[in-house]
């Protein structure tokens, strides 16, 4: 879904920070038919609660009730760019203030426009009054609306950057104790490999600790995969095959750290692993149009009768929706990612938007 809304420096601010008001973009198509249509209801409801019920009065109330709510919109398309920079109640007291002054300018006009122009008659104080009272509850009730729907995106944020940080961290304890195993009987009998395998496993413990979301070039998170790969072939050995096809990468494919890796890692420790015979895990990476396919397959071990396919459990299906949140954030509807048993294999297949990477490698 589109998000109209500007974004709040409460949302990148520290704990404590003092909040600002934040208030959706309404100069938009469909913002603006939304208001009519919900100023329009406005309308219908006032024009029952009071007498007489004529479909002139009906006309009026519309007509004045369409001018309050376009002028005020306009207002606040014009004042959102400097509504951010006040504090929370300063900035909902600007907007009050503008919705206000529009109900009482509109409010005088069409008082004068019913007084045909004729002088000396009075202006209907009372009436204005309500139109006053009626607008400052519906704009108070509105600034609450926006501030708790700013309120709940920060928090979603925050909660999605928790779980991108989570899933970068997640280095398993094995692989770690594995690695260090490798390392130690390579010292004497293959120095220099023992060295490149030192090298590979700081590149992977620099990435899961680099900052949550941050987008390298496609060429350098594949380069991660290979270094993570190249540890795990020295522990697996002839049991683990790999079939890697990339397609040539246009320049400034974007895709946030620490993506492809996860998958790799699910293939080869739910797919080889249990194998005693070992299997291939292949990656195909090619791009069709505008848009990244990403394909990791591996085997299926045998599952026992009654028993969960190893491609099922919890740990696979939150790598899996960890990562799909982390396209969905960024790339919204365009990104996609599907996983699933396919015959013998198990495949995951992913897509998601050719975009710019931010900064080059992490």
């Amino acid at each position: 879904m589109a998000n109209h809304s500007t974004q709040s420096p409460a949302a990148d601010a520290p704990d404590g920070a003092q909040a600002s008001l934040v208030v959706p973009d309404l100069c938009t198509v469909t913002a603006l038919s939304v208001l009519v249509l919900v100023g329009e209801l406005l309308a219908v409801v006032l024009f029952f609660a009071g007498q007489p019920i004529t479909w002139m009065r009906f006309a009026l109330l519309s007509l004045f009730v369409q001018w309050v709510a376009l002028l005020t919109a306009g207002g606040l398309c014009w004042l959102r760019r400097w509504l951010p920079r006040f504090s929370l109640p300063a900035g909902a007291t600007l907007a009050l203030a503008l919705v206000l002054g529009v109900t009482a300018l509109v409010g005088l006009a069409s008082d004068r426009l019913l007084a045909g122009g004729i002088p000396g008659v009075p202006i209907d104080g009372r009436a204005i009054a309500g139109q006053l009272i009626i607008a400052g509850i519906i704009a108070l009730l509105a600034l609450r609306y926006f501030h708790v729907q700013q309120q709940l995106r920060i928090r979603e944020q925050a909660e999605l950057k928790s779980r991108i940080q989570a899933l970068q961290s997640r280095i398993r304890p094995h692989f770690l104790f594995n690695s260090m195993n490798i390392i130690a009987s390579l010292i004497e009998t293959d120095p220099r490999t023992a060295e490149s395998v030192v090298e590979d496993l700081a590149e992977l413990f620099r990435a899961s600790l680099n900052d949550a979301g941050h987008q390298v070039p496609l060429a350098d998170e594949l380069a991660l995969c290979e270094r993570y790969l190249r540890i795990e072939q020295l522990r697996l050995g002839d049991r683990l095959r790999l079939e890697w096809r990339v397609a040539p990468i246009p320049v400034g494919v974007g895709i946030p750290l620490l993506t492809l890796q996860p998958l790799l890692e699910n293939a080869i420790y739910h797919g080889i692993q249990p194998l005693p015979e070992g299997g291939t895990v292949s990656l195909d990476v090619t791009f069709e149009g505008d848009r990244v396919r990403v394909e990791v397959t591996n085997p299926l071990a045998p599952v026992a009768p009654g028993a969960q396919p190893a491609s099922e459990t919890q740990g696979n299906r939150m790598a899996v929706a960890n990562i799909r949140a982390r396209l969905e954030a960024l790339h919204g509807a365009a990104a996609r990612l599907d996983s699933g048993p396919e015959g013998a294999c198990y495949v995951t297949r992913l897509w998601f938007p050719c975009s710019s990477a931010s900064a080059g490698r992490a």
